[in-house]
C-alpha cells in the first residue's frame, strides 16, 4: 500500500509541473502543508496566483486551483466584458461585479456563471432592478425603475412581470394588482391622480370583464367591461349630492385613456455572463468500433475501445491537452488532477456504448382513404363534429348547473344520406349521432372553434395507428397531430361520465395539470339490423411539437413484463418502451422540479378519489445533441469533477445555447408549460448486473441536454371485478408488488413513489 501511495504521490507533482509549465503559474502553499501531504497521505488545497495575458488575448489575474479560476480573481474578456469577485472551479460562484463593454453592470450573486440570488442590475438607458434572480432572470421580489421615471415594485417570474405587483407611472398614476406575463392580466385597481379610479378585471392590460369605475365624488359605474363597445354594458349610479354627474360619460374613454400608459419593455442584453465560457471540452472517439448486441438502456456483455479526451482551455493554444485514456492509474488520476470526467463510464466496471439516436420512421399511420375500412365511420365522425361544434357557443360563465353532467340526457341527431332540417347531405351511409356534456367540454378548455374543426374535420383525412392498443381501442391522429381520436369501451365512457364534475373542477382550480385533456366525448349509432354503437373521445396529442422526440416511455412503476421485447434494430422512435427499459433519471431545474412534485401529488389524489388505476406517466425526450452519425451527444456541463466534488452544487442545468437564447427573447417562455417543450436534463443509468428487475438503475454522471414531454394517461380504468381477478391470480403467481393491477391507493402510493425517483431537482 505504502508503495502504491508513493506512485500516487509522484504522478501527483508530475502533473502539477506539467500544468505549471504550460499556465505560467506560482505555487504559493505552503512547506508545512507538503510536510503534511507526505505524511498522511491527504491531498491539499493548492492555491495558485496568476497574473498573465491567455493565448486567446484574455486577461486574467487571480487565484487558481486545480487549473482552474478559484476565489477571488478579475477576468477581462478580449471583447470588453470584466467580471471581478468570487469563482469556484472555473465558473463564477459567489458574490461578483460583471460589466458589459456597452455599459451595463451588475453587481451581486452568481451561481455556475448565472446572475442568480440577490443583485442589481443597471442597464446603458438608466434602467435600474434591484432583487432576486434566478439563471439570469427577474424572478422574485424585485424593485425595477424606469429611466423615464416609471417604477415597478412586486413579483417577477421567468424575467417578466408575474403575480402580485405595482406600476406607477411618471405623472403618479398606478396600477396595483395581478400580472400575467409582464402584461397586467386579472385583478387589479387602476388609480389616476384625479381621484378616479378602476376596480375589476383586466386581460392584456385593458379591462376586460365585471368592473367598476368610481369619481371622487362618489358616483360609480358598474357594469361588463369590453374593448369591443356592442360587448360593453353596465350601469351608472350617481352620488347623492349630484344628480347631474357625468351622464355624458361613456366608458370607452377609459380605453382611450389607458392606450397612453404603456408597460416599459425590457431591455435586451446582446450576450449573458453564462455565455462566456472559460473552456471549450471536445471529445473524439479512438478506434473502429465493432457492432455488438445492446439492450435497450445500452448495457454490452464486453468493453469497448477507449475514447480518447481532448481539453481546449481558453479557447486554445498552450491550453490544449490530448492523450489515449488507460483504464487503469493514470488515467484516473489526471482526470482527478485537471477536473476531466470521462463520460459514458460505469463507475462498477462496465462500460457504454454511445447512446444512437433511433431511426427515423414513417409518418405514424395509414391515411384513412376512400375504400378503407373505416372510410365510412371517419366521415360519420366528422360530419358529427361539424354538427357538434356549429352550435351556438355557451354563455361565458364557468358555473355551470348539474344539468349539464347529465349524460342520461338521451338526445340523438339522426344523419340521412339526403339530408335533413338541421343536417347536411352526405355521402355516408344512415347514422345517428349523440354528444355527451357538450358544454362542459367546450368550457373546459379554451379552444378556438373553427381551428378545432378544420383540425378534425378538414379536408385532410384523419390517419389510424396500425395496431389497436392493448385495450382493443382503435386510435386516429389528426393531420396536424393536435388531437388524437380513440374508439371507447361502454365502461370507460361511463367512467370518463361519472368523473367528470371531479375532472371539470380540478382543471378549473389546475391549469397545469398532467392529466390527458379530453376536448369531447361521442357516439355513432349505426343504423340497420346490428345498431352497433361506436363511442369516440377526443383527445390532446401530447407529442405534438416541432421537435422530434427521440424516445417515448410508458411508464407504470411496476415490473412484471414491464419491457419491450424488440431488438435494437426494430426500436425506432414511435416504439413505446417502458419502465423496465428506463435508463433515464430526468433533472428539473428547482421550480419547475417543485411545481411537478405539487402537480402530481394532486393528479394522483384525484385519480385514486376516483378509483381509477392503471395510469402510467407518458415521456417524450428529444436530444438536443445529435452527430451526423446518429451518435447522442453528452453535454459538456455533464462532465463533473471527481466523486465528492460539490462544485455543480445549486447550479441550474439547462442547456447554456438554449437556455441564453430564452432569456435574450423572454417572449420565448410562453411555448413552455409543465410537461410541455421543458429544457431539462437526463442523467444516463444502468442496471447492476444480475439486477435485470431493477426498477431504476444508478446514475453515472453522464448528461445530455433534452426537450421533455410528459402527461398522465389511461385515467379511465376502474378498479373493477375484472381488474380484481387479475390482482388474485397474479398474486399466486408472482411478487403482489410487481403487478399493475392493484387496489387505487395502493396504485396511487406506488406510481408516486416511482415518479419521484426518476424525476429530481437538477443540483
Amino acid at each position: 500500500m505504502k508503495a502504491w501511495e508513493a506512485t500516487v504521490r509522484k504522478t501527483q507533482a508530475v502533473a502539477r509541473k506539467r500544468a505549471n509549465s504550460i499556465f505560467g503559474t506560482t505555487y504559493v502553499a505552503s512547506s508545512d502543508d507538503d510536510d503534511k501531504d507526505d505524511q498522511n497521505g491527504s491531498d491539499t488545497i493548492e492555491l495558485y496566483h496568476a497574473e498573465r495575458v491567455l493565448p486567446n488575448g484574455d486577461y486574467y489575474k487571480g487565484e487558481w486551483v486545480d487549473n482552474f479560476p478559484h476565489g477571488k480573481g478579475k477576468y477581462l474578456w478580449t471583447d470588453g466584458c470584466m467580471y471581478v469577485g468570487d469563482w469556484y472551479k472555473g465558473k463564477t460562484m459567489g458574490k461578483g461585479r460583471f460589466t458589459w463593454p456597452s455599459g451595463p453592470t451588475y453587481e451581486g450573486e452568481f451561481k455556475g456563471g448565472y446572475m442568480d440570488g440577490t443583485g442589481t442590475y443597471i442597464a446603458s438607458n438608466g434602467d435600474t432592478y434591484k432583487g432576486q434572480w434566478i439563471m439570469n432572470l427577474k424572478h422574485g421580489q424585485g424593485l425595477k425603475s424606469f429611466a423615464n421615471g416609471d417604477r415597478y415594485e412586486g413579483e417577477w417570474r421567468r424575467g417578466l412581470q408575474d403575480g402580485l405587483g405595482k406600476y406607477q407611472w411618471k405623472d403618479e398614476n398606478y396600477y396595483v394588482g395581478e400580472w400575467r406575463n409582464g402584461s397586467i392580466w386579472g385583478k387589479g385597481t387602476f388609480v389616476w391622480t384625479n381621484g378616479n379610479r378602476y376596480d375589476g378585471h383586466w386581460e392584456d392590460g385593458v379591462p376586460k370583464g365585471s368592473g367598476t369605475f368610481k369619481w371622487p365624488d362618489g358616483s360609480f359605474y358598474v357594469g361588463n367591461w369590453s374593448k369591443d363597445p356592442r360587448d360593453q354594458s353596465g350601469t351608472y349610479y350617481p352620488s347623492g349630492s349630484s344628480q347631474e354627474g357625468h351622464l355624458e360619460w361613456d366608458p370607452q374613454q377609459i380605453f382611450n385613456e389607458l392606450g397612453e400608459y404603456q408597460i416599459c419593455p425590457g431591455e435586451k442584453v446582446s450576450i449573458l455572463p453564462s455565455q462566456k465560457r472559460l473552456a471549450v471540452w471536445r471529445s473524439t472517439k479512438g478506434g473502429d468500433h465493432k457492432p455488438r448486441r445492446m439492450s435497450v438502456d445500452g448495457r454490452v456483455s464486453v468493453g469497448l475501445e477507449k475514447p480518447s479526451d481532448r481539453m481546449q482551455l481558453w479557447g486554445g493554444g498552450d491550453g490544449d491537452f490530448s492523450g489515449d485514456r488507460t483504464p487503469n492509474g493514470g488515467g484516473a488520476l489526471e482526470e482527478e488532477f485537471l477536473g476531466i470526467h470521462i463520460g459514458g463510464a460505469n463507475s462498477r466496471g462496465n462500460q457504454l456504448q454511445t447512446l444512437k439516436a433511433p431511426r427515423k420512421s414513417k409518418r405514424q399511420g395509414e391515411t384513412i382513404c376512400k375504400g378503407h375500412k373505416n372510410y365510412e365511420l371517419m366521415l360519420n365522425l366528422q360530419l358529427g363534429i361539424r354538427h357538434s361544434v356549429g352550435r351556438p357557443a355557451p354563455s361565458a360563465s364557468f358555473d355551470l348547473k348539474p344539468s349539464a353532467f347529465d349524460s342520461k340526457e338521451k338526445v340523438w341527431t339522426r344523419f340521412p344520406p339526403e339530408g335533413s332540417k338541421y343536417t347536411p347531405p352526405h355521402p355516408s351511409c344512415e347514422f345517428r349521432w349523440k354528444d355527451y356534456c357538450p358544454v362542459v367540454f367546450r368550457k373546459l378548455f379554451k379552444v378556438d372553434a373553427a381551428d378545432y374543426m378544420l383540425s378534425i374535420c378538414g379536408n385532410d383525412a384523419l390517419r389510424e395507428l396500425s395496431s389497436p392498443g392493448k385495450s382493443g381501442s382503435f386510435f386516429y391522429l389528426t393531420n396536424d397531430d393536435r388531437y388524437m381520436i380513440k374508439t371507447m369501451k361502454k365502461a370507460e365512457a361511463k367512467a370518463l361520465l361519472r368523473m367528470l364534475p371531479a375532472y371539470y373542477n380540478h382543471f378549473r382550480a389546475f391549469e397545469n395539470s398532467l392529466v390527458t385533456k379530453f376536448y369531447g366525448l361521442h357516439c355513432v349509432k349505426l343504423t340497420g339490423p346490428t345498431q352497433k354503437k361506436v363511442r369516440f373521445i377526443i383527445m390532446g396529442n401530447l407529442f405534438c411539437s416541432e421537435y422530434t422526440i427521440h424516445r417515448r416511455f410508458d411508464l407504470k412503476g411496476s415490473s412484471l413484463g414491464r419491457i419491450t421485447i424488440k431488438p435494437e434494430s426494430e426500436i425506432t422512435a414511435t416504439t413505446i418502451l417502458k419502465d423496465l427499459d428506463l435508463n433515464f433519471i430526468f433533472r428539473l431545474q428547482r421550480s419547475w422540479f417543485q411545481e411537478f412534485c405539487r402537480q402530481i401529488d394532486r393528479d394522483c389524489e384525484l385519480l385514486e378519489q376516483e378509483g381509477i388505476m392503471d395510469y402510467s406517466l407518458l415521456v417524450g425526450i428529444h436530444f438536443k445533441d445529435i452527430s451526423q452519425e446518429g451518435d447522442i451527444i453528452p453535454s459538456a456541463s455533464g462532465q463533473h469533477t471527481p466523486s465528492g466534488d460539490s462544485e455543480s452544487e445549486g447550479t441550474p442545468h439547462i442547456s447554456r445555447a438554449d437556455m441564453d437564447q430564452l432569456l435574450l427573447d423572454p417572449s420565448r417562455w410562453a411555448s413552455i408549460k409543465l410537461g410541455v417543450n421543458m429544457p431539462a436534463r437526463v442523467e444516463r443509468t444502468v442496471r447492476r448486473n444480475g439486477c435485470e428487475l431493477q426498477l431504476v438503475g444508478e446514475p453515472i454522471g453522464e448528461f445530455y441536454e433534452v426537450v421533455l414531454f410528459f402527461g398522465v394517461i389511461d385515467i379511465l380504468q376502474d378498479y373493477d371485478i375484472s381488474k380484481k381477478l387479475e390482482h388474485a391470480y397474479k398474486s399466486i403467481q408472482y411478487d403482489p408488488t410487481s403487478i399493475s393491477a392493484v387496489d387505487p391507493r395502493q396504485y396511487s402510493r406506488r406510481f408516486r413513489d416511482f415518479i419521484f425517483r426518476i424525476f429530481s431537482e437538477d443540483s
